[in-house]
């Protein structure tokens, strides 16, 4: 995974409770070894442990309220005992505890890939990379990104254990519903027009149920491990959201943090990925990869991008309350309501054909 948190910023946890809890289980945490807890973008909460001599990571949802279907570490940790027998890049999840007197919360222990995580800036490290054909580093992690997507979406469900993961039936109807809900308690309950309008327009463009696949619901490059030397991808990451529904939703997710040179402003400062420079593709020439790969067809990709960009502003109005509530003393939140706002005009310039 990727850097540490510096020593004595670390959010403390009840590790004596840790090992006793997992003695219980037949595993031995490591006393000698410093646990230590991983940089980490707005969300849970990861530690290295060593256990049996191994190390592995700790994974936790955030301290304060928690938003209802969000951070479900018990989802995540199921998809992660199966997945990976189909799909390489997914870490093995080998323990899960929903005994909240252990640590405070439901968490997992699963599976160590070490490796380089690339978040909203590119590290000073890779800015000159090439890979063997001379192409620029975002060239090839671009690639990459597209390529594992469509081969996550070929992974029948039934082949992994995962045919009754989530409700496929009705799942753009309560993702649209969800969201909105959602956006409207961040607000407290003061939507702005922009809100309203984009709500209209997608029950007016909503298409049917389709097909469904395994979907991660927040693919993106933070969320990818890759090798230090070749950036082959060693891991994904982060599956608490990991459903079944329609896959050109998840391309749309992962577009919706693909910032390229021509966006507006609120695209540059969400800063999720660093795709508007360094020989990244663009949004439309990403889209166009995967529906080669796929073999799928994206006449609704409109719809899912207008959706994704809601469900992103939803996500922010919520970090913006957290803040607001005393839940994160962290300066990044303070802007997070106007980024919110921000992007449901972006959604309705897609939402009009202005933007891809």
């Amino acid at each position: 995974m990727g850097s540490f948190v510096s020593p004595g910023r670390e959010i403390p946890q009840r590790w004596d409770r840790l090992a006793v809890h997992l003695a219980s289980a037949g595993l031995s945490l490591d006393h000698e070894t410093p646990i230590r807890q991983f940089s980490s973008g707005f969300g849970n909460l990861n530690y290295l442990i060593e256990v049996d001599g191994v190390p592995f990571v700790l994974r936790r949802p955030p301290k304060g309220p928690i938003p209802p279907g969000a951070n479900d570490m018990k989802r995540e940790s199921r998809i992660l005992a199966q997945l990976c027998r189909q799909y390489p890049l997914a870490p093995r999840a080998i323990h899960f505890c929903d005994d909240t007197a252990v640590l405070g919360a439901p968490f997992f222990v699963m599976e160590y890939r070490p490796g380089t995580v690339i978040g909203g800036e590119m590290p000073a490290a890779l800015s000159g990379w090439k890979d063997c054909a001379g192409r620029p580093v975002g060239a090839h992690v671009g690639e990459a990104m597209i390529d594992n997507l469509a081969a996550l979406h070929r992974v029948r469900p039934g082949d992994v254990g995962l045919e009754t993961l989530g409700r496929p039936k009705g799942f753009l109807t309560r993702t649209m519903n969800g969201w909105m809900h959602r956006l409207e308690l961040a607000m407290d309950g003061q939507l702005p027009s922009s809100a309203t309008d984009l709500r209209h327009w997608l029950e007016a463009h909503q298409p049917q149920d389709g097909e469904a696949t395994l979907i991660h619901n927040d693919f993106k490059l933070d969320n990818m491990i890759f090798d230090p030397a070749t950036l082959a991808p060693v891991a994904v990451i982060d599956w608490d959201m990991g459903t079944r529904g329609p896959p050109v939703y998840d391309l749309a997710v992962l577009l919706s943090y693909w910032t390229q040179g021509d966006d507006p402003q609120v695209m540059h400062d969400l800063g999720q990925m660093p795709t508007a420079g360094h020989g990244f593709m663009t949004r439309q020439a990403a889209a166009e990869r995967y529906a080669r790969l796929s073999g799928r067809a994206l006449d609704d990709l409109r719809f899912f991008r207008v959706l994704a960009t809601l469900r992103l502003a939803g996500v922010f109005a919520q970090l913006h309350k957290r803040f607001r509530q005393g839940g994160t003393g962290d300066a990044r939140f303070a802007g997070f309501g106007d980024l919110a706002g921000q992007l449901l005009l972006f959604a309705h310039e897609i939402a009009q054909g202005r933007r891809f």
